[in-house]
């Protein structure tokens, strides 16, 4: 693609000896084609495979609550294909502003992001467009495997970087968990069996958005719904159900699953954003410091010592984490850090 290139790969040495790991690398996708975020990976890998086929329709779609909207509203104009994104009630009006700003049409749903996702799937259905979501559910499954295919491209992109610096390969990973497709890109990439070290997997969710942790204590391990109220200032976190693209990956690799509060996302923006010296700083939305936030709960609180024996967290650990947005609220990004 035009003007790509990888995003940083940041070693944070001093905070890794404050939290009492060997290593913590971040892979910073706030800078990704200047979208401050790391879903065009997915949205433009499923809508170019889509659009390469004979019989594509014109116009594609999505349910997004900011970041998947935006990046296939770019991956369209791209592409010369016509976006229209559903838009939930609870998302930022500057989200849906930016979205509009790259040519798509936004159609707003006076309800949650599962309920935008169901509308957006029957107008589609209705008027022939081709839904690109990055949630699975029913018999939609192939686009979200695109989607997750695409994903992947942050995890390569962080091996080379490891390689190039020298830098030891991950013991743990820290992945955000909204419907799962990220999640499931990490199982599938670090647990292949072609490579010769197999970190453990952390998800980490909202405590008011926690599809994940739900389903993986329901009977059998099936999906199920968050019991939270999904209004986290982590808002592309905000996630009702799971996708069952991701979930089989999910459920069989994911070692450790944990929520974690607002408060302590905030307390991680901050921490990115304002780091002691050498490391530098990191511009981190609430979804994007979520990873970090979980590391500070596992590595801080008492009660998640079963969960940090379970990835054997300590001192000889290597932890990667990945920042999957940037200030992509400035309002609530200002509120927080000051900047």
């Amino acid at each position: 693609m035009e003007n790509y290139r990888p995003t940083p790969l940041w070693s944070l040495s001093r905070m890794a000896e404050e939290l009492g790991v060997a290593s913590l690398t971040v892979k910073d996708e706030a800078p990704r084609f200047g979208l401050g975020s790391y879903k065009v990976l997915g949205a433009a890998w499923a809508a170019s495979r889509l659009a390469s086929r004979g019989n594509c329709p014109p116009y594609f779609s999505a349910a997004t609550a900011g970041n998947h909207g935006k990046a296939l509203a770019w991956a369209c104009r791209q592409l010369g294909k016509r976006a229209v994104i559903f838009v939930p009630r609870t998302i930022a009006p500057h989200r849906a502003d930016e979205i509009r700003q790259l040519g798509a049409d936004v159609i707003a749903v006076p309800a949650d992001y599962d309920e935008a996702v169901r509308v957006c799937a029957q107008q589609s259905a209705e008027r022939g467009w081709q839904m690109v979501s990055d949630i699975g559910f029913g018999s939609y499954n192939e686009v979200p495997e695109l989607v997750m295919e695409g994903y992947r491209t942050l995890f390569r992109e962080a091996d080379w970087q490891r390689q190039a610096l020298r830098l030891p390969d991950p013991t743990v990973v820290m992945v955000q968990a909204g419907v799962g497709g990220l999640a499931g890109a990490a199982v599938r990439h670090y647990l292949d069996k072609e490579r010769p070290s197999r970190p453990a997997i952390a998800v980490v969710e909202p405590t008011e958005a926690d599809c994940h942790l739900e389903s993986i204590l329901s009977i059998r391990g099936t999906p199920a719904a968050s019991a939270g109220a999904l209004n986290s200032v982590m808002s592309g976190l905000n996630c009702g159900q799971v996708s069952t693209t991701s979930w089989p990956d999910v459920r069989s690799g994911v070692r450790v699953f944990l929520t974690v509060e607002d408060a302590l996302a905030e307390r991680a923006m901050i921490a990115y954003y304002r780091p002691a010296a050498p490391d530098a700083p990191v511009t981190s939305g609430a979804s994007g410091a979520a990873g970090l936030a979980a590391l500070f709960a596992l590595m801080e609180t008492p009660e998640f010592e079963p969960a940090r024996r379970a990835l054997r967290l300590g001192p000889q650990s290597h932890v990667l984490a990945v920042n999957t947005e940037g200030d992509t609220d400035r309002a609530h990004f200002s509120r927080v850090v000051g900047g």
